[in-house]
């Protein structure tokens, strides 16, 4: 065996195991973005560093930046039921098992890996919302304090995410 094919079939197993190990080698791999006081929602422009609740974010191929959401719910409906068709190349949601839910930073997590809480009473920047956690058991918590049932992301459905809610529980109009 030649030493060229050698490094080509180490090269490949070493790729093959960075793989396996869930490492992003590939040129497509994004990481999320931490909001500033400046950034603000792609569907409504309410800045999102001004209201409490998780927060998400979307990448999407040839986007070079996020598409921001202040809300969780939001984040569903245009993931689950989109104007156009565009690939996803990341999503990403905020870990409430560690971020203060009055005033959320950092502690992105993959959005496809999290644990939801759905039908508790804490409220988002929209009024009702759905709670993200990395852990299981900090969703299990947080639903034993505040109500609400755990899912995980597939389970979460179309008519679970309406935008309705802020207009019917905007007293102010």
């Amino acid at each position: 065996m030649t030493s060229i094919r050698r490094t080509l079939i180490l090269a490949s197993l070493t790729a093959t195991l960075l793989a396996a190990c869930g490492q992003s080698t590939g040129p497509g791999a994004v990481a999320p973005l931490e909001i500033t006081r400046d950034t603000s929602c792609s569907l409504d422009g309410m800045l999102l560093a001004d209201y409490p609740g998780p927060k998400a974010q979307i990448f999407y191929a040839g986007q070079a930046e996020p598409d921001f959401f202040c809300d969780t719910i939001e984040m569903f409906h245009v993931y689950l039921t989109p104007e156009q068709v565009r690939e996803v190349r990341g999503i990403f949601v905020q870990d409430m098992g560690k971020a203060a839910w009055d005033e959320p930073h950092g502690h992105w997590i993959d959005a496809k890996s999290a644990y939801y809480v759905y039908g508790s009473k804490r409220e988002g920047s929209m009024g009702p919302t759905i709670a993200s956690f990395a852990l299981e058991q900090d969703a299990t918590k947080f639903a034993a304090e505040y109500g609400g049932k755990v899912y995980h992301f597939a389970d979460i459905q179309p008519d679970m995410v309406v935008l309705d809610g802020g207009v019917l529980n905007d007293s102010h109009m």
